[in-house]
C-alpha cells in the first residue's frame, strides 16, 4: 500500500536535532502480552544505551515478546545498534522461537557504502541513512503525527521493504495496565517486517505528548494476533 498522492508527506530529513530526542538512554518499557484476549506473557522495549558495533559508538535498543502456554510458546526478540544522533542503523538483529518456526539473523549494515550484509552472505544494496525495524520505531517517535496524514519513508535498511508507510489515523483515550493516556494511532506497513508487515495489520498507539511513548501494539504474527499494554515506564534521568 502507498500513501495517497495528495495526502502524503515524504520525509526526507535524515537526523533530528541535537537535544530534541523524545527519549534517553535507559528508558524501559515493560508490556502485559496477550494473545487474542488470553494473557500469555510480556514484552519489553528497552534503550540500553552506549555500545559498540564494529568498533564504533553505537546505542543499542531492542524489542522482544516471550510468554505462551503450553505445548505454544513463542520468544521473539530484534536488536539494533544505531547511530544516537541520526538514528541511523548499522546492526541488526532477530531471533525468533515460535511454533513450527525458528529462525537466528544478523545483518551488518554500513551506511557511508548503502550496502548491508546478512551473516555468512554476500554484501547487498541497501539505502542512504538506513533504519531497521528497532530504529524505525524511536525515528517515528520524533515525527510530528496530526491524524490525516501519510509519511512515505525510504529508508529501511533492506531496498524491497520500500516505502515504509505510517498512516496516522485518530487520536483515542486509551485504558493499559500503567494507566489511562491520550493517544495517537497510526499504522505502520513495512513490506518485510515479521512485526509491521503490510498483510500484518498491525497498530500502533503513542501517547499523545512530546515523548509518543508506544502504550498499545497489536499486530499479527505466523501464530496469530499479539496484543501489548504498557505496563511499567522507566526513564533514566536526562544529564
Amino acid at each position: 500500500m502507498r500513501c495517497a498522492t495528495q495526502a502524503a508527506a515524504i520525509v526526507t530529513e535524515t537526523a533530528p536535532r541535537s537535544g530534541t530526542l523524545p527519549f534517553s538512554a535507559g528508558e524501559r518499557l515493560e508490556y502485559r502480552a496477550s494473545f487474542g484476549k488470553l494473557p500469555v506473557g510480556s514484552g519489553r522495549m528497552l534503550l540500553s544505551g552506549r555500545d559498540t558495533a564494529r568498533g564504533h559508538d553505537a546505542w543499542k535498543a531492542s524489542f522482544t515478546i516471550s510468554g505462551g502456554f503450553w505445548p505454544v510458546t513463542v520468544h521473539d526478540s530484534i536488536t539494533s545498534w544505531f547511530d544516537s544522533l541520526t538514528l541511523t542503523s548499522v546492526r541488526f538483529a532477530r531471533e525468533q522461537r515460535e511454533p513450527r518456526y525458528r529462525a537466528s539473523k544478523l545483518f551488518e549494515i554500513f551506511p557511508d557504502r548503502q550496502i548491508y550484509k546478512p551473516r555468512d552472505e554476500p554484501e547487498r544494496p541497501s539505502v542512504a541513512d538506513p533504519l531497521d525495524d528497532v530504529s524505525f520505531v524511536y525515528f517515528v517517535r520524533t515525527l510530528p503525527l496530526e491524524p490525516g496524514q501519510c509519511y512515505e519513508l525510504r529508508r529501511y535498511f533492506r531496498p524491497e521493504g520500500n516505502p515504509v508507510v505510517i498512516r496516522v489515523v485518530r487520536r483515542e483515550t486509551v485504558s493499559v495496565p500503567a494507566g489511562t493516556f491520550k493517544a495517537i494511532l497510526v499504522r505502520p506497513e513495512i513490506t518485510t517486517s515479521a512485526i509491521f508487515s503490510d498483510n500484518g495489520r498491525a497498530e500502533l498507539w503513542l501517547s499523545d505528548d512530546s515523548t509518543h511513548i508506544p502504550v498499545k501494539l497489536q499486530t499479527s504474527l505466523r501464530f496469530g494476533s499479539i496484543n501489548l499494554y504498557l505496563s511499567k515506564v522507566e526513564r533514566a534521568t536526562r544529564p
